[in-house]
């Protein structure tokens, strides 16, 4: 391998290290948040954290039709 493809690929590394980083660092404050939002506001983190993900994703209408298939499916099948 030659000089400049190991200092290639070294830095892609760094590059993609410091990428995890960053992610590693917003997956923490994302934890601090649903902590908070389940301390001062009584959600429960899991029910926080599908709110935060179709609020993010504008799905909602998805999640509710998605929703309403299952809860039809289970009336189906297990009533």
């Amino acid at each position: 391998m030659s000089p400049t493809d190991k200092a290639k690929i070294l830095g892609m590394l760094q590059e993609i290290s410091n990428s995890l980083t960053r992610v590693e660092s917003e997956r923490d404050l994302i934890k601090e948040i649903l902590d908070r939002l389940q301390d001062e506001c009584e959600i429960p983190k899991k029910l926080g954290r599908k709110l935060a993900k179709v609020y993010h994703k504008r799905s909602f209408e998805e999640e509710v039709a998605q929703q309403n298939d299952f809860v039809d499916m289970y009336e189906q099948v297990a009533k």
